[in-house]
């Protein structure tokens, strides 16, 4: 039982990191019906951000400690969102009116670009992370271990869902988002600004993937240029598990595959942790193509 509970708790720490990954997936596609494949690298942008920042920050706060490790996740995100709009305005606006075949493959050049970019600007060999925040063993019961950066991990993540899910239901532009969600056409004609409303989905969803990178990195200290490769994959099936477009689904969906993956790798075999996600999405797919908090959607021709 002590070994299981500890399992559970990696995965759920794991499981959290990928829901706010799959949060960035979902929320694009539920905009602009596509898949953002360089959304993981965003990820990985945002840990190298938190990396290079530290020191810096560690000048005007003291590191490791609550307030600066809070100074480097918002500084972080706020690079991360302006990135994402950076990509956004350059390389899918000017196609958002070709087939989704074309963004797609631009998503995929854009996350080549970016991984590429990343070994030729911070260098091949992976990178030790600093530590930003001090870390205190909350729990020692047997052989169950607890720390302070996985009750971090969980806090951080709890926090910035509700916060999205506040600002998706109750503010002006989380209407107009889900208002070009549901007819952008028609959103467009009652004076909504899509390329407003897109252009700050891209923001909120990189920076989310920023904090994801920076807790990847608080607790997986080793950080290269692709790192966002595996992560970014697992989040996009979490997203499909939960149903892509559904936010809380896609939160769902990161949990599950994160426990799961972190309960098969515990019980059965490393080995196999990597091929869990993939075989989770051709399940799903033959079984429930709409995901589990999916809606099924009937397609007129």
């Amino acid at each position: 039982m002590t070994e299981f509970l500890q399992q559970l708790i990696n995965g759920l720490a794991f499981g959290s990191i990928l829901a706010l990954i799959a949060l960035g997936y979902t929320m694009v596609y539920g905009i602009l019906r596509f898949i953002n494949f360089a959304h993981g690298d965003v990820f990985m942008l945002g840990a190298f951000s938190g990396f290079y920042l530290a020191p810096k920050i560690a000048a005007l706060l003291p590191l490791p400690s609550i307030a600066g490790g809070i100074a480097v996740l918002l500084a972080s995100m706020a690079i991360c969102a302006a990135l994402g709009v950076v990509i956004e305005r350059f390389a899918y606006r000017p196609l958002r009116h070709r087939p989704k075949l074309t963004m797609l493959i631009t998503a995929i050049g854009v996350s080549l670009f970016l991984e590429y970019t990343g070994q030729f600007v911070f260098g091949a060999a992976p990178k030790s992370f600093p530590q930003i925040l001090p870390v205190y063993p909350l729990a020692r019961l047997g052989g169950l271990s607890l720390n302070s950066n996985q009750l971090i991990v969980f806090g951080v993540t709890l926090g910035l869902l509700l916060a999205l899910r506040f600002i998706v239901l109750n503010t002006k532009i989380g209407t107009a988002m889900r208002a070009v969600s549901f007819n952008p056409e028609a959103a467009a004609l009652m004076g909504v600004n899509t390329d407003i409303v897109i252009s700050f989905t891209f923001a909120l969803g990189s920076a989310l993937a920023a904090a994801a990178g920076i807790l990847w990195a608080v607790n997986y200290p080793a950080i290269d240029p692709l790192m966002g490769i595996l992560p970014g994959l697992k989040a996009f099936v979490a997203a499909v598990l939960g149903g892509i477009g559904n936010l809380p689904g896609a939160a769902l969906g990161g949990i599950i595959i994160g426990v799961t993956e972190t309960l098969v790798s515990g019980y059965i075999s490393s080995t196999y942790r990597d091929a869990i996600a993939f075989g989770v999405l051709i399940l799903i797919l033959l079984v429930k193509p709409s995901g589990l908090l999916g809606k099924k959607e009937i397609e007129k021709v």
